[in-house]
């Protein structure tokens, strides 16, 4: 008799990467292809044919797939199954479970990268064994993952841990408005915005010449690569991009007191070098006992962390509810 496997799929904004999973969290088949740009039912369309691919692979095995996951980069709203993705053209309320339900036969579940990245990091990351812990993603944005007792936490209109929203600066400014004050603040496309915006003004920085001479160059990557080369500028950038993310981390411990909080996404690709000096200025502004008690960890799954999720949300469905067990 064949092996049993979940199919988990992570949509982001340029790519879907998919795998099938054990249930022990074992993965195979993985594989990674360009989204497709027109978005839409065109993109519906893809993702069933990823599953079907992921189907015949189980298949030519003598296996079976018993459900699939999916996560995508925005807000799923878990009684209608439409989506709000805004960095996919056409899904704005998209009736994505139904789209791929049209070409999909499998058992389908849809969450926010959000859920998967800390479902994830539960399931075979640095979270494990932990019922109590927030992912928190770093990134193009800032969004996080919360588990809490055990259970995922959506909220009532499927938007909990939209914390880059978080108001951390009385001075409002009009970038507030779109994407919120800890996003504008600290995400890595801040990062590098700001950088850019700055580097004018420091016509002798290590930035421009890393970034070629060209200022619409400069990423966050670039910031943080010419911090560890104590570039004045870059330094700057990132001692303040140091307190909003520890103000921010503050505010999640002393809300949810969590056991863990799993810091991931790719501004924390830099490691110690970001994570360090976090954990350091955090504790000024959480509530004291919670901060004693958490333990702050990076991501051990990376960019994988919201497949992991994805394939664990298909398992998780077959069980028929929402908890977590660790």
């Amino acid at each position: 008799m064949g092996k049993e496997f979940c199919a988990g799929i992570d949509v982001g904004g340029t790519k879907i990467s998919a795998a099938l999973f054990s249930p022990d969290g074992g993965m195979t088949c993985r594989n990674k292809v360009p989204l497709e740009r027109a978005g839409g039912d065109d993109a519906a369309r893809q993702l069933a044919e990823t599953i079907g691919r992921l189907e015949a692979a189980a298949q030519a095995e003598g296996n079976f797939v018993r459900a699939v996951g999916v996560c995508v980069p925005g807000v799923v709203y878990q009684r209608t199954g439409l989506v709000w993705a805004p960095n996919i053209p056409g899904w704005d309320h998209f009736p994505l479970t139904q789209r791929i339900s049209e070409h999909a036969g499998l058992p389908l579940v849809v969450d926010s990268d959000r859920a998967a990245y800390v479902l994830g990091e539960q399931w075979r990351g640095a979270a494990r064994g932990v019922k109590d812990v927030v992912f928190l993603a770093v990134g193009t944005g800032i969004g996080a993952g919360i588990i809490s007792g055990g259970r995922l936490c959506r909220g009532s209109e499927d938007i909990a841990g939209a914390v880059g929203w978080f108001g951390l600066n009385p001075g409002f400014k009009k970038e507030y408005a779109a994407i919120g004050c800890f996003e504008a603040e600290a995400s890595g496309n801040s990062v590098g915005r700001k950088a850019r915006e700055r580097v004018p003004s420091a016509p002798d920085s290590v930035l421009l010449r890393r970034a070629g001479g060209r200022a619409e160059d400069i990423t966050a990557e670039t910031v943080v690569a010419s911090a560890k080369d104590k570039d004045p500028l870059a330094v700057r950038i990132i001692e303040e991009t140091v307190l909003y993310l520890a103000m921010g981390l503050a505010n999640i411990v002393s809300l949810l007191n969590p056991d863990m909080v799993v810091l991931g996404g790719g501004l924390f690709q830099a490691g110690e070098f970001l994570l360090e000096p976090v954990k350091r200025e955090f504790v000024r502004w959480a509530q004291p006992l919670a901060a004693q008690s958490v333990r702050v960890e990076l991501s051990q799954l990376g960019e994988d962390a919201g497949l992991y999720g994805a394939g664990r949300l298909a398992w998780d469905s077959l069980k028929g509810g929402s908890s977590c067990p660790v």
